[in-house]
């Protein structure tokens, strides 16, 4: 019996020196996962802070975007209509109003300017004129040439 006891001792020990191995090198490549993952969580907020300081017009509009689609998956409580139903409907005029009195303020000015159907229609009917002057005249050169 003496035999075996040293043996299953060297063995124990052995298994003991394998299983902290395994475990230190598992250590270690968890927190080398860990910084990898830090850094590139680093670099992709970097890179999300330089893109929305190069264009926050598109950070804006998808900010909305987000709002917009989170506001309607979400439930409506009838509660939220009575309170807020009121609320829409005066934005909604105002919203139409507003963009009625843009339309007609473009409308004027365009006019003003002189760029309307009419003035459109005045300008490609002189275009069309022209070149058919154009075409007479070459056409009338060319027969001339050709009979001298």
């Amino acid at each position: 019996m003496s035999d075996t006891a040293p043996k299953k001792l060297a063995t124990s020990a052995g298994a003991r020196g394998t299983m902290e191995s395994t475990y230190r090198s598992a250590k270690d490549a968890a927190g080398k996962a860990i910084e990898t993952t830090r850094g590139a969580a680093r670099d992709a907020v970097n890179q999300a802070a330089q893109s929305a300081q190069a264009n926050p017009i598109a950070v804006l509009a998808g900010g909305i975007a987000v709002g917009m689609l989170a506001g309607a998956f979400l439930p409506h409580s009838e509660q939220e209509a009575k309170l807020l139903g009121p609320v829409g409907k005066r934005l909604t005029d105002t919203a139409k109003g507003a963009a009625a009195a843009a339309k007609d303020a473009g409308k004027a000015e365009l006019d003003s300017l002189g760029l309307n159907k009419d003035a459109a229609r005045a300008q490609v009917g002189h275009v069309i004129n022209g070149v058919l002057q154009a075409l007479s005249s070459a056409g009338a050169a060319a027969a001339s040439k050709a009979k001298a």
